[in-house]
């Protein structure tokens, strides 16, 4: 990553509660001091109150404009004259985009082409001219290094500068203003700007306060990373979670984090799913799954943190096609979703037989196939594949149960 010599020593630079108390005085007016919101759920399955940060509140719908509006503004004349360009899935894109606005900078921002179309319409109607290029962030990271090259404009980072973290950071003060009682703060992480700017801001005022990042298990690059000591690079990440789905963490973020974060754990895909959907159900929050990360580490090992507990949702753009997958799979996860394959008779009237069976001990039918034809069925037999909703894994089994008292073969 190249930078001016001038935007070297900021980019350097350590951050300090300093930094991150300017930032916050530079975001008034700018960024909304976001909800700290209960969660009576989380707080019974803890055994400890849980509060929710609520960033998907944030204008753009997720922290990013925070670092981002300090980053630009801390630019130079001539620096702001030529113009800005960043590289994001989404949030990083958006943040950029409205701070430009409110600054009067031009902006370019690179997106893969595979970014959800809410995420590119948000960011163009901010003002920014989006560009679509490469499958993957790392990729449209690159052709934005380029682009910067090329025409003089400022690369604006999407976590490995000072400023940004600064900038994040405020997120932290906030929530010592809003919970002086914190013990325990979970924050997701993917580059590490965000939980880099909350442990300097927290633990410069409240060292005793127990900073832990969370991972999606398919781009966890982190782990590696601290027990190497240097920043690794993982191989293809996988995740939903595309707010966190990032290959290598930054240099500038790494440091702080190996030196003031105090754990960083990993969810897995279920957990996320599971997160999202508690979050639309029981908090009535639009969450991402990166912003849910944190819950996902709450339902895993709720019994692992010392309350009261802070989990910073992180951001709320999460595309409508994949909102409606996550849901069915968090539904999956919790027992609550059942696929079910099974034989019958082909006879008149043997799928409402069926129906009825599902009826009495009130399965709720989404989806029903129906095969008659197929070399593996007898002559007189036909194989029915059913979507059903049920309440739990215990109305799962009684579900299964009734159907073979009932005389059906289950095959799936």
């Amino acid at each position: 990553m190249s930078y001016s010599t001038a935007d070297s020593l900021r980019h350097l630079r350590p951050v300090t509660l300093d930094d991150v108390r300017g930032a916050q005085k530079m975001l008034l007016g700018v960024a909304r001091v976001t909800a700290m919101e209960g969660s009576r759920h989380l707080s019974q399955l803890v055994g400890a109150p849980v509060h929710l940060k609520c960033e998907n509140l944030q204008r753009t719908g997720s922290f990013k404009l925070r670092g981002a509006y300090v980053r630009i503004a801390g630019l130079l004349p001539e620096e702001r004259a030529a113009g800005v360009v960043a590289a994001s899935a989404g949030n990083h894109a958006q943040g950029v985009a409205l701070a430009s606005a409110l600054l009067g900078v031009r902006a370019t921002v690179f997106m893969p082409q595979g970014a959800p179309l809410p995420k590119i319409s948000a960011t163009r109607e901010y003002g920014a001219e989006v560009r679509l290029h490469g499958q993957v962030v790392d990729e449209t990271l690159i052709a934005a290094q380029e682009y910067a090259d090329r025409t003089g404009a400022v690369l604006i980072h999407p976590f490995d500068h000072a400023d940004i973290i600064a900038g994040q950071g405020t997120v932290g003060l906030e929530i010592l203003e809003q919970c002086p009682e914190v013990r325990t703060i979970l924050v997701g992480i993917g580059g590490g700007g965000l939980a880099a700017g909350i442990a300097v801001a927290v633990k410069s005022v409240r060292p005793d306060v127990r900073i832990v990042g969370v991972q999606a298990a398919g781009a966890a690059a982190y782990p590696p990373s601290l027990a190497a000591g240097r920043p690794v690079s993982v191989a293809n990440p996988a995740t939903m979670a595309d707010g966190i789905k990032v290959g290598r963490p930054g240099d500038v973020p790494f440091a702080i984090i190996g030196e003031l974060v105090d754990e960083v754990r990993t969810v897995s895909e279920d957990e996320l799913s599971a997160a999202l959907l508690l979050c639309l159900e029981r908090a009535k929050l639009v969450v991402e799954p990166a912003g849910a990360s944190p819950v996902a580490a709450l339902l895993s090992d709720p019994g692992s943190f010392e309350g009261p507990v802070v989990a910073v949702l992180s951001g709320g753009n999460v595309d409508p096609v994949l909102l409606e997958r996550i849901l069915r799979h968090g539904m999956a996860a919790q027992g609550r979703y059942l696929a079910v394959r099974l034989r019958l008779t082909d006879r008149p009237g043997a799928l409402a037989t069926l129906l009825g069976v599902l009826s009495v001990v009130d399965a709720n039918v989404l989806d029903v196939g129906h095969v008659r034809t197929d070399p593996r069925l007898g002559l007189t037999e036909a194989e029915v594949e059913l979507h059903l909703e049920t309440k739990g894994p215990a109305h799962c089994a009684e579900v299964g149960l009734a159907l073979r008292e009932a005389g059906y073969l289950v095959i799936g």
